[in-house]
């Protein structure tokens, strides 16, 4: 095989003249396996020499009259073994065993492993000023390290309460420390205001596609959990009031801004309207704002429009990441706050004292606030990968969020696309755990955050991409 340079790095390529091709057929097995057992033994002999750029999984499977996921399921295989990896910008290449093992690899030589889809987590700071400055604040923990062990007053000090105001303040929520509490997470939060708000037996009601935790809660609870209609702008305010006439339901849940995982935002108008209904039958509101801060502008939350009625929880695990298990809780009134620490205290005593008193550190020193901007723009930048492989109108997303629900073309099954996504290494949701009642709809949802780079990113959406344009019967042939 000719050998050429590339980008001033010695090392053969494999070009037009000289393209690997391998024989198939010699190997007995799907086209997938065979493809990563030609690459074994191409370069157990020496025909592929380490450095060797490969074609491109598109290239190949156009050589080979393969489906495109075919050859994405086969450099998954080798990637698996060892003998492959991508670097960003330039291509896939052949491993240099002695190089990939040690440290020093040359900057950029990302692999590009499994992409997981599934876990809906904000991107993970990788500029280095930053994380240098998360890491300083949490080794400057550690000079109180025995007093973080101990138990802590409960629902977090005064200091803790101050930041949690300062950083309500920033989605326009100005309320007081009496109606605060600190949580040890959202999921809690949601525990504890349901508990609060409704008795087994009592309807609570949620859209119809919504976040699966208020499911799991909701039953673990003995609650009714009644579903209301919803369109891609959210709930429809006249199906709550004509709920609310038959069940007379106790409260409902919201996750009004960035839906997870529809993606959808409720208008000003729209929150307007389910307020109006929630007061007319007196039906508390639970809003989970988890993603307010990743929007430069949003709407007014439900929690200045209608405090009086409204349990508001700002949960920090979508905006700062998902191990800063804690929330901040937002009662209608000082006297509701009193019920909800009870139950609060029974369930879980405390929020952790090093947890909380990061997020203390990060929100009055202005890292938290850095951290949200860096999702921000990581969030944006996904979106744009998205939008540019993803097929027009296959699809909803916002650019100010990171995950993305996909609609499926005629023919594909939720649980076929998923089982297509998994044997190209890629994991992807499916509505079902998402769906309150009826039929769930054949839809997927897809995060774009997590220890993901955007070249996997661009990678794993590629081989979704060509999953929607094309037939399922066509993908689903390996051999």
């Amino acid at each position: 095989m000719a050998a050429t340079e590339y980008d001033g790095r010695p090392g053969p390529q494999v070009g037009m003249s000289g393209a690997w091709r391998p024989d198939l057929k010699r190997w007995g097995k799907p086209h997938y396996l065979a493809i990563a057992e030609a690459l074994a033994d191409d370069i157990r002999t020496g025909r592929l020499t380490p450095g060797t750029r490969l074609p491109t999984q598109r290239a190949l499977a156009e050589a080979l009259d393969l489906n495109f996921t075919t050859v994405s399921r086969g450099y998954v295989a080798a990637h698996k073994r060892g003998l492959i990896e991508g670097r960003v910008g330039q291509g896939t290449f052949v491993v240099d065993p002695a190089r990939s093992t040690r440290p020093g690899s040359p900057a950029g030589a990302a692999r590009i492993g499994p992409v997981d889809f599934t876990m809906n987590l904000p991107p993970e700071p990788d500029a280095p000023a930053l994380r240098v400055r998360m890491q300083a604040s949490l080794a400057d923990l550690s000079g109180d390290l025995i007093n973080l062990l101990r138990y802590q007053g409960f629902g977090g000090t005064d200091e803790d309460k101050e930041a949690a105001l300062r950083w309500l303040k920033g989605r326009g929520i100005d309320t007081t420390r009496e109606r605060l509490l600190i949580c040890p997470g959202a999921h809690s939060a949601l525990f504890s205001v349901l508990g609060q708000v409704a008795r087994p037996g009592d309807t609570i009601c949620a859209e119809r596609i919504t976040y699966p935790g208020i499911r799991a809660l909701a039953a673990h609870l003995g609650l009714r959990l009644v579903d209301l209609p919803m369109d891609r702008y959210g709930v429809d305010p006249d199906a709550f009031a004509a709920v609310c006439t038959k069940v007379a339901p106790r409260a409902i849940y919201l996750n009004p801004l960035l839906q997870n995982p529809t993606t959808a935002t409720l208008s000003l108008s729209r929150r307007q309207a389910a307020i109006a209904v929630a007061r007319r039958y007196a039906v508390s509101i639970i809003e989970d704002d988890a993603y307010a801060r990743l929007c430069p502008a949003p709407p007014p939350s439900f929690a200045e429009l209608a405090p009086e009625i409204t349990y508001y929880v700002a949960g920090l695990a979508k905006c700062l990441g998902a191990g800063l298990r804690l929330a901040f809780l937002v009662a209608p009134s000082a006297r509701s706050v009193l019920p909800l620490a009870g139950a609060l205290r029974t369930a879980t005593v405390m929020a952790s004292p090093i947890a909380t008193a990061l997020a203390t550190r990060w929100i009055m020193d202005g890292t938290a606030d850095a951290v949200v901007q860096f999702v921000r723009e990581e969030s944006a930048a996904r979106q744009r990968i998205a939008a540019s492989l993803l097929p027009a109108g296959t699809y909803t997303a916002d650019p100010h969020g990171f995950h993305v629900w996909i609609t499926l073309p005629e023919g594909w099954t939720r649980a076929a696309f998923a089982s297509q996504g998994r044997s190209a290494g890629l994991g992807v949701v499916g509505s079902d755990p998402f769906c309150v009642a009826g039929t769930p709809p054949e839809a997927v949802r897809l995060c774009l955050g997590g220890p993901s780079t955007r070249q996997q990113i661009t990678h794993g959406l590629e081989v979704l991409a060509h999953a929607l344009e094309g037939s399922p019967a066509l993908a689903s042939t390996y051999i």
